[in-house]
């Protein structure tokens, strides 16, 4: 066994039943610091979910205008034409919000508050927490987890198999 093995297995040992390095607290940060990284995580959170159901409108949109399509064809067909032609010119290819089609807003999202929050976040943990992002919930999950237990374990690595 070189120096190099020793030292990486000795690192593991030490290492067992422990978060990973990369959710550990950095030396000299405080509990307030991590609570309040959490809640920004937590925060996050909510943004990419909003972000989720954006792009589920977005999706929905672009079906219905499909939908309605071809149930403008088909009332066409049917021999209603006035109807189809105002289906035609009042709701086809009109915009869900003015002046846009939902990919637009989905832009305008990504591009703006989407950005600026994500942008914010990485700032604090790089900044705070030397860019170590959960932190808080790796502290929160040894405070909750039976040592020892399997199905408790801290880290993919201490599961055995």
């Amino acid at each position: 066994m070189t120096d190099e093995t020793h030292d990486h297995a000795a690192d593991h040992a030490a290492d067992h039943g422990r978060p990973s390095p990369e959710h550990r607290r950095p030396d000299g940060v405080d509990d307030a610091t991590v609570e309040a990284l959490g809640k920004l995580s937590a925060a996050l959170d909510h943004v990419e979910d909003a972000r989720g159901h954006l792009y589920a409108f977005h999706r929905l949109c672009g079906s219905a205008e499909t939908t309605l399509e071809e149930a403008t064809a088909m009332i066409r067909d049917a021999g209603h034409p006035d109807l189809a032609d105002a289906l035609d010119t009042d709701v086809l290819g009109r915009n869900p919000l003015p002046g846009m089609w939902s990919f637009q807003m989905v832009e305008a999202y990504d591009d703006g508050y989407y950005a600026a929050a994500r942008g914010l976040q990485q700032r604090a943990l790089d900044q705070l927490v030397e860019g170590r992002r959960h932190v808080f919930e790796a502290e929160m999950k040894e405070l909750r987890r039976t040592q020892g237990r399997s199905g408790h374990e801290a880290t993919p690595e201490d599961v055995t198999g």
